[in-house]
């Protein structure tokens, strides 16, 4: 593996967005099926308005991405890493229990 030095800010700033629980719930979320941002906030009972936030959070590092379907707006993961970074944490998370 190599990695530049500039390289370990952006690295930090993805891992920084994954040690937040409702950025991670929301990826659990969208690592099932794409959602809109109400769907997201009955989930995780919590407001649109907080999904909202997070979501632009997570667009902004390039975590998830949206598509707009009519009025709707369809939140989804960017791409097939963001689910595997999830699934490696999840597995190394159960494997130290």
């Amino acid at each position: 593996m190599s990695i530049h030095s500039d390289e370990f800010n952006t690295l930090a700033e993805l891992y920084k967005n994954f040690s937040d629980p409702t950025r991670l719930k929301i990826i659990y979320e969208l690592s099932k099926e794409d959602l809109c941002v109400q769907e997201i906030a009955e989930r995780l009972r919590m407001s649109q308005s907080a999904i909202s936030h997070q979501l632009r959070v997570l667009r902004n590092v390039r975590l998830v991405k949206f598509v707009k379907e009519g009025k709707m707006v369809r939140y989804s993961l960017d791409d097939e890493h963001v689910r595997d970074i999830l699934q490696i944490g999840v597995d190394h998370v159960k494997h130290t229990r």
